[in-house]
């Protein structure tokens, strides 16, 4: 909506009151920086927001040789192959660091050869740390982009189960703890989803955002300084997980 605006205001500018291209140019892009700036929330948000007019100006322009049209439909295939229509409301490729989850053995306990389920697993990152946490569980990992899900395949630890799919369409009944790394507008989804699914005595585990209005049985922080959420399903495993920390 931002871009779309940042247009009509260059059309505004130039056609409508004749302003030269390069005064249309300059108001019209300091304008969307600052409210990208403003209202953008993160800092990833913000760069999308505030680059998109200037760089397709510049494109439309001239003011670079614009490739062949096969390669806007070659980059067209790629994207629509790493985040299908559906991924979109989903979070971007966001991979797990090594070390984000080292603290997690110290604060829940998990049965011997428990199911993990990385849900939406991107290139395999977050199956590798879990695997440096409990490397005795039987890990999972679902992901909807195949040529992600053939990637983590081949990334992810050995044993580790990998395959393309939905996970919001997944059954995460069957798992002991499910570790998410989303964005915030998905949690409430995958909190309603966890409690209508999940059993007592498994684990939500969720990096950077929290499940809204949930208490968490512990708060990590990592090394980069993000906070790792943790969130007991019932009651019956906090004696256990107590007597483990």
């Amino acid at each position: 909506m931002l871009w779309l605006a940042a247009w009509a205001g260059f059309a505004a500018l130039r056609i409508g009151l004749q302003r030269p291209v390069a005064e249309a140019f300059g108001i019209t892009a300091l304008l969307a920086m600052l409210w990208a700036v403003r209202h953008g929330g993160t800092p990833m948000r913000r760069m999308i927001m505030a680059l998109g007019f200037p760089l397709s100006w510049v494109l439309a322009a001239g003011v670079v040789p614009l490739p062949p049209a096969w390669v806007w439909g070659l980059l067209l295939l790629a994207v629509l192959a790493l985040y299908p229509w559906r991924a979109w409301r989903d979070a971007p490729l966001f991979p797990t660091p090594p070390d984000a989850l080292l603290g997690l053995a110290a604060v829940i306990w998990l049965p011997p050869r428990a199911r993990v389920l990385d849900a939406g697993c991107g290139a395999g990152d977050g199956l590798r740390a879990l695997e440096r946490v409990f490397p005795d569980a039987e890990l999972y990992g679902v992901e909807r982009a195949w040529p992600l899900a053939m990637l983590a395949r081949l990334r992810s630890p050995v044993g580790a189960r990998v395959r393309p799919g939905d996970f919001w369409s997944e059954d995460w009944s069957r798992y002991d703890l499910i570790y998410l790394f989303q964005r915030p507008e998905t949690m409430p989804r995958a909190a309603a989803k966890a409690a209508a699914e999940m059993r007592a005595g498994s684990w939500l585990v969720s990096l950077e955002f929290a499940v809204p209005d949930w208490p968490a049985h512990a708060t990590l922080v990592c090394p980069d300084g993000r906070p790792l959420w943790v969130y007991a399903v019932g009651e019956s495993h906090a004696p256990a997980a107590a007597a483990r920390a």
